[in-house]
């Protein structure tokens, strides 16, 4: 899977939580929570898809580094060997 890849699924992901929103707008490196105006729940089920669609384990301790587009792209990049 590709960067560009692992982008769409998390902007996909995004859109389905919070559907209201443009994620793709959204810049890279800013707060998805805020930018998307998400709760903590929200942002688990979106952690939650992305389990789901791209097969990999995240542990809560690195919920942390998915908090913004580029932070998500480069952590599941690197569990994918992307």
């Amino acid at each position: 899977m590709t960067r560009a890849e692992i982008r769409q699924a998390i902007i996909e992901g995004l859109g389905n939580i919070a559907p209201e929103t443009d994620p793709g707008s959204v810049e890279p490196d800013a707060d998805l929570r805020e930018a998307l105006d998400i709760d903590s729940m929200d942002f688990l089920n979106f952690v939650i898809a992305l389990h789901q669609r791209l097969q990999v384990d995240i542990p809560e301790a690195d919920y942390p580094k998915l908090s913004t587009i580029a932070g998500a792209t480069a952590y599941l990049a690197a569990k994918l060997g992307a």
